[in-house]
């Protein structure tokens, strides 16, 4: 190349790094730029083996891939970091028969701010809070944070090697992939849906979808996800909040209303009945049996929205019990139905307002009763689940409950009576809360409903 000084010249203006070597890996040329990056003369290193000026390099990849250009007479692009002048190069490497043509940049500050920009988004994907994730168009995921983790409970290698479908409570799969597919083609998705734990556990997650694009095409999807089962439990039990100040505040305005006047339709009902001649006496009975049953819902209101003394007491249930059963066992008798007491009376003592759980007890009882107009058995068992707390059951042989409503029971103005208001299972949860218990309901249609009552201990 020294015999064409134009062309020297020319090459010398090249404001990349530029050199070439022969077969013997010796330098025949080196330009200015190179010189400047390498910190070296160009006459110092003209005629001189590479390998030799620049040992380090032996084993770094530019030995590597220098000897494959020559070995494959094809060009190689390639970064490479070079510790002796803290440098990192990006090369293209052109081969001849004769020897290697190299151009090269010195990008160490384009690359720091590369790896600056990457670290950025690894810290931002690696401790974000939320769960990240990636897929590929079929759904599979190519990528998982340490929070989505811990929001469904698999390692990041188990995530690797399944899809998003498995993970999917059934009924919300359909709309799920609907929301996956929009991503794909380009819209970014906001929804919620059901994901199921590896533990079996279903939790409420509200997910972004947006799609992955490069150079204009969809390569893959993106998520982020967050557990929102506590922000839904709260929201309803803020519902529920709002329902029983609605049903306090329509206790409040109408049972005082009402009671003053019902008490002197009952009278005067009674005195045309004594004095009026020739009017059906069932008439009257269908009356008395309205009122009383506009007596009762009124009581109940009036227990909801006023607050009830506390005076808690050491009492035996078993006796409540009992009591509860001979004070119902006539109505029971005229519809054919048997109310049996069992182990309870073994029961030990419970700190309680006896006259509450007395209630809680008739509106249970009547309840199944109510649920078994053919007649039957209700059987009221007692046990000892663990030592500190016990288990009262009342059981029927009623059509049961289905099993989307189960969940509904206790809640202002629900039932699955005709006739009912669903205030006294309102009530009767109400009462079992207060004194630190718990209800559970458990039922299947055309066999019977079980409900289950744990109370504290008393000491």
């Amino acid at each position: 190349m020294t015999d064409y000084p134009e062309m020297n010249g020319m090459i010398d203006r090249i404001t990349d790094a530029f050199f070439a070597v022969n077969s013997l890996w010796e330098f025949t040329y080196i330009n200015k730029e190179a010189a400047r990056v390498l910190f070296r003369e160009q006459v110092e290193l003209v005629g001189k083996c590479m390998w030799n000026e620049f040992p380090e390099a032996v084993h770094l990849p530019f030995y590597e891939q220098y000897h494959k250009a020559m070995r494959e007479q094809e060009k190689v692009e390639f970064e490479a970091y070079y510790p002796p002048l803290a440098s990192w190069f990006e090369v293209r490497a052109y081969p001849s028969p004769d020897g290697l043509t190299v151009i090269f940049q010195d990008i160490t500050r384009k690359k720091g701010a590369r790896l600056q920009q990457e670290l950025h988004y690894e810290s931002l994907f690696k401790y974000n809070p939320e769960a990240v994730f990636s897929f590929d168009l079929d759904g599979y995921y190519l990528s998982v944070n340490p929070a989505m983790e811990q929001l469904l409970g698999y390692r990041e290698s188990e995530y690797l090697n399944m899809s998003f479908i498995p993970l999917i409570q059934p009924e919300e799969l359909e709309l799920t992939i609907k929301r996956f597919t929009q991503a794909v083609k380009g819209i970014t998705q906001h929804y919620e849906t059901k994901a199921i734990h590896k533990n079996g556990k279903v939790i409420d997650v509200k997910v972004t979808n947006m799609p992955i694009i490069m150079n204009g095409e969809t390569v893959g999807v993106y998520g982020v996800a967050r557990n929102i089962t506590k922000e839904n439990k709260n929201e309803q039990l803020l519902l529920e909040s709002e329902k029983l100040t609605a049903v306090g505040q329509l206790a409040a305005s109408i049972a005082h209303e009402i009671r003053n006047p019902l008490t002197s339709l009952k009278g005067f009902i009674q005195l045309i009945e004594k004095n009026v001649r020739g009017v059906n006496p069932e008439y009257f009975n269908i009356m008395t049996d309205e009122l009383t049953r506009i007596e009762i819902i009124t009581n109940e209101l009036l227990f909801l929205a006023k607050p009830q003394a506390q005076e808690f007491k050491s009492e035996q249930v078993g006796k409540i019990i009992h009591d509860v059963v001979m004070l119902l066992s006539s109505q029971a008798l005229i519809n054919r139905i048997e109310i049996k007491a069992v182990d309870v009376d073994d029961l030990p003592a419970v700190a309680c307002v006896a006259a509450q759980l007395k209630q809680v007890f008739i509106n249970l009882i009547k309840n199944a009763m109510e649920a078994m107009p053919d007649g039957g058995e209700i059987r009221i068992a007692a046990a000892r689940p663990n030592p500190d707390t016990i288990l009262v059951q009342v059981m029927d042989q009623g059509k049961g409950i289905p099993e989307e409503a189960i969940a509904k029971i206790g809640s202002p103005f629900y039932t699955t009576k005709e006739n009912g208001t669903g205030l006294g299972m309102m009530a009767t949860m109400k009462i079992i809360e207060s004194h630190g218990g718990t209800v559970r309901i458990s039922s299947r249609e055309g066999k019977g409903t079980t409900i289950s009552i744990h109370l504290p201990i008393a000491g």
